[in-house]
């Protein structure tokens, strides 16, 4: 049976084998042996190469998280650091991809929100980079650069660097929902 999932305009097209749960926007489905999220929400946002909208791009990212953290609670506890990651990959993005092409080259961004994860994806039109190169910084060393992908890397669960087959760069920043440790409810 092939089925089309379609929830706030994202549609995901695979072999179902059963739909376990519908309950408002968010849909369980039987994809052969895993449980998939359908998801939740998902939006856009495109800008010129500019770090004059810098705060732009984080109050836009900042409403999205606040809009659904009412639901989804860690989202709320990871607002400052995955806005700090936004800042860092757009800024990079800015500054090293974009740094020989008019202010006017556009750079897209496009949030991904399901119940267990967040994706950010940070569209750029420059040139590509190996981050396998980028040396981590020593403790107690001073060098210029490089900071950027390790802040990147440690406020991220995944960080991901491609270049798409349009020609352009894709950074994806995830980040999953924290666990919280089971607390027993045995009496004392």
């Amino acid at each position: 049976m092939q089925l089309l999932v379609t929830i706030d305009g994202y549609a995901e097209s695979d072999r179902v084998m059963s739909i376990s749960c519908i309950s408002g926007n968010l849909a369980y489905l039987q994809l052969g042996q895993f449980l998939a999220t359908c998801m939740l929400q998902r939006a856009y946002l495109t800008v010129r190469s500019d770090l004059t909208v810098l705060n732009q791009v984080q109050e836009w990212f900042k409403l999205f998280c606040l809009q659904n953290s009412s639901q989804l609670l860690w989202l709320q506890s990871q607002l400052y650091p995955l806005n700090l990651a936004l800042a860092e990959g757009f800024t990079n993005a800015v500054r090293h991809a974009h740094h020989e092409l008019p202010s006017e080259t556009t750079i897209d961004i496009d949030l991904s929100l399901w119940e267990e994860r967040i994706e950010i994806r940070i569209w750029d039109q420059g040139q590509p980079f190996n981050p396998d190169l980028i040396e981590e910084p020593q403790p107690g060393t001073l060098r210029k650069g490089g900071y950027g992908w390790f802040l990147l890397r440690r406020l991220a669960d995944q960080v991901v660097y491609d270049r798409s087959a349009d020609g352009r760069n894709c950074l994806l920043i995830v980040k999953h929902r924290v666990k919280q440790p089971f607390q027993s409810q045995v009496p004392s």
